[in-house]
């Protein structure tokens, strides 16, 4: 019996996979899925995405974009050298030289600042963007606009938009995650939301530690009960659906208490980074002496964990260092200084990790706060924002390796060559994971919307 029926099992996970959209995307998508605005539309060159969001906005000229004019006229009035823009406080000091030195790194010979010496070991794995611009100067609404391409609360984020195009490859994990490191953005939940988006696509936020997710442990006396205790659950949100129809939130609702049920077996597996081998958490840094930089290299593994598992897009918020955020407006040194401590080593780690296990290639890893920090003092030892012009990096799946994109004036100030848009961001991130910005469409509020609105170019020239 086995003999003759041995050529058909084959056939028959096939035909399971096939019954997946995440896998029968993989190959041309139907006509019909292409009118619909899902992709993938092209080659696809990154499964998943590692979002590092820097919150609070790290300064471009003390960290991947050096400008020897800050030393050169330190402490001088900038209104004397160029314009000066208002900015959130109006607080403006003298020019500010950074106080980190600067040292090119690697065969691409990529200048990277002494607060990021690890990260500085992997300049030939980076695509450095430092043209950026946002359209706001103010926290809340800048990191909607990074997290969803608009700077009003509801939008949709780039997490669910992608699970929405592309639907996701795990059956016992959400789409997407966010792994929070002890600091939510300014903006909350929001900022991770599904906006008009069904529901089921929002992101589900983790802790790196512990259980991960609260209520993980079944109750029951026995998994029998427990699923019988689903099964009444859906027989009563059947019966609803039935008298008054189909609904978003009952839908997303019922495939939620499926997720969770399946989650209680993939969530401990994937959360038991102490399996890991002893060197793998050396590298990462979970013997560090600094908490900080510890809990940022939990959130490492675990996001790596992730993506090995299926999980489509996975953010990282950061840590809590005992003073402010990516938020110099003062104490810029010991400010910068212990942000960086905390996700350096890690960063580092987690693209090498990637490169030796070979998934660096299909991972995209992007490190982008929401502005930058202008390149005069605040009062005397801080920086205000600046969304005219600072920098992002990109790795990974498919980007061109150890390049550097766009630049600033001579003092870092404001974005002069090849200015990129949050939108040109999201359509390059999109593209890269072979999704066509401008097809992947909701119909919401009487027109077809998208993560990039109506704007935003694919940056080619980073691609490799």
């Amino acid at each position: 019996m086995l003999r003759r029926c041995a050529s058909g099992f084959g056939a028959v996970a096939l035909a399971g996979l096939a019954q997946d959209a995440a896998y029968s995307l993989e190959s041309t998508p139907s006509e019909e899925l292409g009118k619909a605005g899902h992709g993938p539309h092209h080659q696809v060159r990154a499964k998943n995405v590692i979002f590092l969001y820097m919150d609070g906005g790290p300064s471009q000229v003390d960290t991947f974009d050096p400008k020897p004019l800050l030393t050169k006229f330190d402490g001088k009035d900038p209104g004397t050298l160029f314009d000066v823009e208002p900015t959130q406080f109006n607080n403006n000091g003298t020019v500010l030289a950074s106080p980190w030195e600067f040292q090119q790194h690697g065969e691409s010979g990529i200048p990277v600042s002494s607060l990021f010496p690890h990260v500085a070991t992997c300049v030939d794995e980076l695509a450095v963007v430092r043209s950026m611009v946002s359209e706001f100067p103010e926290h809340t609404f800048a990191n909607y606009f990074l997290h969803t391409g608009s700077g009003l609360q509801g939008r949709p984020s780039m997490g669910a938009w992608v699970n929405y195009g592309l639907g996701s490859v795990c059956q016992n994990l959400p789409g997407f995650v966010v792994i929070n490191g002890g600091l939510i953005p300014p903006g909350g939940l929001d900022c991770f939301g599904s906006g008009f988006l069904p529901a089921s696509y929002q992101g589900s936020v983790f802790k790196p530690s512990g259980s991960g997710v609260a209520n993980i442990a079944p109750t029951e006396s026995s998994p029998q009960r427990q699923r019988e205790k689903l099964d009444l659950i859906g027989q009563l949100d059947g019966f609803a659906s039935q008298q008054f129809g189909r609904h978003d939130s009952l839908d997303s609702a019922i495939r939620n208490y499926e997720l969770a049920y399946a989650m209680q077996m993939a969530v401990p597996e994937v959360m038991s980074i102490k399996d890991e081998p002893a060197h793998v958490q050396k590298m990462y840094g979970m013997e560090s002496t600094y908490e900080p930089t510890r809990i940022y290299a939990a959130q490492c593994l675990i996001a790596r964990r992730m993506i090995e598992n299926g999980v489509r897009f996975v953010e990282l918020t950061c840590p809590k260092v005992g003073g402010d955020r990516w938020d110099q407006h003062g104490n810029l040194k010991q400010g910068h200084e212990n942000n960086a401590r905390a996700v350096d080593q890690p960063i580092a780690a987690l693209l090498k990790d990637l490169r030796q296990r070979g998934m660096l290639d299909e991972t995209l890893v992007v490190w982008a706060g929401e502005f930058g920090r202008t390149p005069f003092a605040q009062g005397k030892d801080g920086r205000d924002h600046n969304q005219f012009g600072f920098t992002v990096w990109m790795a990974g799946g498919g980007v061109k390796r150890g390049t550097t994109y766009g630049a600033t004036d001579e003092f870092g100030y404001k974005a002069i060559e090849n200015r990129v848009e949050v939108h040109d961001l999201h359509a390059t991130m999109l593209h890269l994971m072979g999704v066509d910005h401008t097809r992947s469409t909701f119909r919401f509020g009487g027109r077809d919307m998208r993560l990039t609105d109506v704007k935003g170019h694919v940056v080619h020239d980073i691609i490799g």
